[in-house]
């Protein structure tokens, strides 16, 4: 394969479909409700389907800018990318120098921080791409980065990514032409293009050194001026789907999106906190007085009530025949919009696949709880957690695998790549007061030793700060010259 032909259709048509969706689900990551509006308006044409935030057109401009937005779809992803990578996953190789530099490149690359953002982005977006390049001009190291889904498409043959091509919009574009950096990724080579075209077509290939944010491409490429080799038989790119199937696309291998099937909850939510506001809007105290207590401010210039005057005079009006300045203050209906708003919440977050008490509902705010009951409040989270593992586990062991290759073929690194063993932690993190309860009943039965209760309370030490914290324990409690005093350490088999 190559890049592609002059003149072809761009984005390519046979994934319309997909990014179609993925424009949806962005505008409501986003939380931008001009966003919203500009995407219902351009997709609504008939007065009966326009969008929550424009099927009000007709009203003045003053009312529509009361329509509020809450940012549950954010909120949503956000607690995606928290279940999966608040910590980073263990990754161990067998080779100690392999490992060695596999932990400097997570390190120096900020990997764990680019997949936390980029599973955020892939379980609004349905999915991510991870992507291994270098830079030698840049950095001595090989470069580790998320692609968006909507600037790729990708070659799947039996279910598996095959190659991919991705693009960037440059600087320079303009409403009728748009320059484009294409790259596609093959097994054992990467490809790089660019094009000047319009908004719906690719265009014509121009040289890369036409383009100032291309043209340093060009000094490393191959004799054919367009591609360069990997030196390596494994993909530079791997796909990792949010979640599967893919309801809408059953036969397809893209993932899903957190937000495919809850839209409509999303918009409802909006209604009732919009609802909300207006009713707090509405119940502002107001006065309504009597003609006689307004002043006239002159011809034309109307007349008004000063609610702050203190001292009134000289009012010629009736004492007791409509002179009384009524309060007029309507009731806030709290209870049912909060009521309905966590409903909408609760339901949408569920469709999702999380639990309520993962976004903040059902808490209990008593005393701290163990491990295994916030285990069982947050099965359903927990449940969509591992789910979401079996789909990224693969590709992040994957494109690590690549970084490692490259690192010894293009820098030289004394090592033996190979593919690590990716393992994700428990996710859910014990409180210290339900540890300190586990080691005092072990320890009242006379099941556990000093050593072992070091290190299940400081699980990231190593044994010889674990022996320095068993032998302080040891000196302060009088028993440092009992025998064996730290005891075998049976958890370390």
């Amino acid at each position: 394969m190559a890049l592609p032909e002059n003149g072809a259709a761009w984005p390519p048509p046979q994934w319309a479909p997909y990014y179609a969706e993925m424009r949806l689900d962005d505008a409501w990551y986003s939380g931008d409700r001009r966003r919203l509006a500009r995407y219902y308006g351009e997709h609504d044409a008939a007065p009966s389907r326009r969008g929550p935030f424009n099927r009000r057109r007709e009203q003045p401009a003053r009312s529509r800018r009361h329509r509020l937005h809450v940012p549950l779809a954010s909120d949503i992803a956000s607690v995606s990318a928290h279940l999966l990578f608040s910590d980073m996953p263990s990754l161990t190789v067998e080779d100690t120098a392999t490992q060695e530099r596999l932990e400097t490149l997570v390190d120096e690359g900020q990997i764990q921080q680019a997949l936390h953002a980029g599973a955020e982005q892939g379980a609004a977006l349905s999915g991510i791409y991870l992507r291994a390049t270098w830079d030698r001009a840049l950095v001595d190291r090989p470069i580790f980065s998320v692609v968006q889904p909507d600037n790729v498409a990708p070659e799947f043959r039996w279910g598996m990514l095959r190659a991919a091509t991705l693009w960037r919009d440059l600087s320079g574009s303009t409403a009728s032409t748009v320059f484009r950096h294409v790259e596609r990724h093959e097994v054992g080579r990467i490809l790089h293009g660019l094009y000047e075209g319009t908004p719906d077509n690719l265009g014509r290939a121009v040289p890369l050194a036409e383009h100032p944010e291309t043209a340093d491409l060009a000094g490393s490429l191959g004799e054919d001026g367009v591609s360069v080799e990997t030196g390596i038989t494994d993909l530079t790119i791997a796909y990792a789907p949010n979640i599967g199937p893919n309801r809408l696309h059953r036969s397809s291998p893209m993932g899903r999106s957190d937000f495919q099937s809850i839209r409509d909850e999303f918009e409802a939510l909006d209604d009732v906190w919009t609802s909300w506001m207006r009713d707090i809007r509405l119940a502002r105290a107001r006065l309504i007085v009597p003609d006689g207590y307004l002043r006239d401010y002159g011809p034309g210039q109307g007349a008004g009530f000063d609610d702050d005057r203190e001292v009134w005079h000289s009012l010629k009006m009736p004492p007791n025949e409509g002179s009384a300045i009524t309060l007029n203050q309507f009731a806030i209906r709290v209870e049912e919009h909060q009521r309905t708003s966590e409903a909408l919440t609760r339901q949408a977050t569920q469709s999702a696949g999380y639990s309520a008490q993962s976004f903040g509902l059902d808490a209990s705010g008593g005393a701290p709880i163990t491990a295994t009951e916030v285990d069982s409040r947050d099965a359903l989270s927990m449940v969509t957690r591992k789910k979401k593992i079996g789909y990224m586990r693969p590709a992040v062991a994957h494109i690590l695998h690549v970084l490692l290759q490259l690192d010894a073929v293009h820098f030289g690194r004394r090592i033996t790549p190979e593919r690590p063993l990716v393992e994700f932690g428990d996710g859910v993190a014990e409180s210290e007061q339900s540890t300190a309860t586990t080691l005092d009943l072990l320890a009242r039965a006379g099941a556990v030793s000093t050593k072992t209760k070091v290190k299940i309370l400081h699980p990231e030490w190593d044994d010889t700060d674990v022996q320095a914290e068993v032998a302080a324990i040891l000196r302060e409690t009088g028993a440092a010259d009992s025998p064996d005093p730290g005891g075998t350490y049976p958890l370390a088999a």
